[in-house]
């Protein structure tokens, strides 16, 4: 009997976008530049046509809550938008990646570094540290992979067109 080959999936790593300082708010909502570098994400995204999480998870801090739902609104999305714990930054991005390898469907994953990096170098390298990507604000890192086997699609960063 053959083999099964793991169906191949796609992940879109998101970081949030810029979020006001503690001293101005503990909360640390998206900034008005945050709100901006959200609608130009979405507006790279939506007539590329290449974003079509079937769920979109995010962390429980509010900025990445945020991203995650202006995200949605600004591409008219039907995903779910999800909370998920370990998505914090100084969460161990191994449970993030079961997981997802669990999920066997496509999913953005908005959060926060280092753990974002950390999980991107993990699925793509096989090891979290030292990272491989480094995750800027409002940036967002398509994976496609199957089992083991992760490779990059595209990355696109708000620096990319500054």
């Amino acid at each position: 009997m053959a083999a099964m080959t793991p169906s191949i999936m796609r992940v879109y790593l998101i970081r949030h976008a810029h979020a006001v300082d503690l001293e101005e708010d503990p909360a640390r909502p998206l900034s008005r530049r945050g709100v901006d570098q959200t609608r130009d994400l979405a507006r790279f995204l939506k007539p590329a046509g290449r974003f079509e999480p079937e769920e979109i998870w995010h962390s429980p801090l509010m900025r990445s809550r945020q991203t995650a739902k202006l995200l949605r609104e600004h591409l008219e999305l039907t995903a779910p938008l999800t909370l998920i714990p370990d998505l914090e930054p100084e969460d161990d991005p191994q449970r993030t990646a079961l997981r997802l390898k669990a999920a066997g469907r496509t999913i953005a994953v908005v959060g926060h570094e280092p753990h974002l990096s950390a999980l991107a170098s993990l699925l793509v390298a096989g090891r979290p540290a030292p990272p491989v990507f480094v995750m800027k604000k409002a940036a967002v890192l398509a994976l496609e992979g199957a089992g083991s086997y992760w490779m990059v699609r595209w990355h696109w960063s708000p620096k990319l067109i500054a």
